[in-house]
């Protein structure tokens, strides 16, 4: 099992998907950035489509289904942490990457953007090869599994793990993960009892491409606890976190 969930973790992009088979939604209220940003991913090959505002991001993105959301926060009428939100509430989405696109680096920001469900951000004012960079990077996390060995499902208490479908219920009910969620849980299940430092969680689930703090972590599981109980999940002060039922 921990070969198998070794190999489950492993990210990156599948070998036979070309950028002209990704999808990229990207939304900001202002036309221009709109434009530089649609630029410099269309000479990468991605496909692209832009919203101006929350509402037209929702509804593109149903139609659109993308693999990478680039989202800006500070918009009127409705805000990138709310449009994110409701992004997260529908299952069509609960893989796709979510990044914010914002000029605020207060923690504040941060936490309730992870809060809401994203996996990342990228800093205003856009420099392009710097943009390009960080947005491949996020698209390394696409993952391809070696899940033709795994068993399908696996039991912890009240606990039922579908490796298959990226779902944990408890007593039956679907607890509703994300994404960084479910491989935060599965490293930490791939060895129950081991304490798992912070350094290599983050290299583990985030990889090493991507620059996040520790504060990532700390959001992750508790919006963990929250779903799943706060008896699985054990802080280890100082260390790290293990997994025990």
């Amino acid at each position: 099992m921990s070969r198998q969930l070794t190999d489950y973790l492993c990210i990156h992009i599948n070998s036979s998907m070309e950028n002209k088979e990704i999808r990229i939604l990207v939304v900001d209220d202002e036309e221009d950035i709109l434009e530089i940003l649609r630029y410099n991913l269309r000479k990468e090959g991605y496909q692209v489509r832009l919203a101006l505002d929350g509402e037209h991001a929702l509804e593109l993105a149903k139609d659109f289904s993308p693999h990478l959301i680039i989202l800006d926060v500070m918009m009127p009428d409705m805000d990138g942490i709310e449009v994110c939100k409701r992004l997260r509430e529908d299952q069509q989405f609960s893989q796709t990457i979510i990044a914010f696109l914002t000029a605020r680096n207060e923690a504040f920001t941060q936490i309730s953007a992870l809060d809401s469900g994203g996996d990342d951000f990228i800093a205003k004012p856009i420099k392009p090869n710097v943009f390009k960079s960080r947005v491949n990077a996020l698209l390394r996390r696409l993952q391809s599994h070696s899940i033709s060995d795994m068993k399908p499902t696996d039991q912890f208490g009240d606990l039922t793990i579908d490796y298959d479908q990226y779902s944990v219920s408890v007593k039956g009910r679907d607890a509703g993960l994300a994404k960084k969620e479910f491989e935060l849980l599965a490293l930490l299940i791939s060895k129950p009892g081991k304490v798992y430092k912070r350094a290599e969680i983050l290299s583990k689930v985030w990889g090493n491409d991507v620059i996040v703090g520790d504060r990532t972590i700390d959001v992750h599981v508790r919006k963990l606890r929250e779903k799943i109980g706060e008896k699985y999940i054990v802080t280890m002060k100082g260390v790290g976190y293990k997994f025990d039922f």
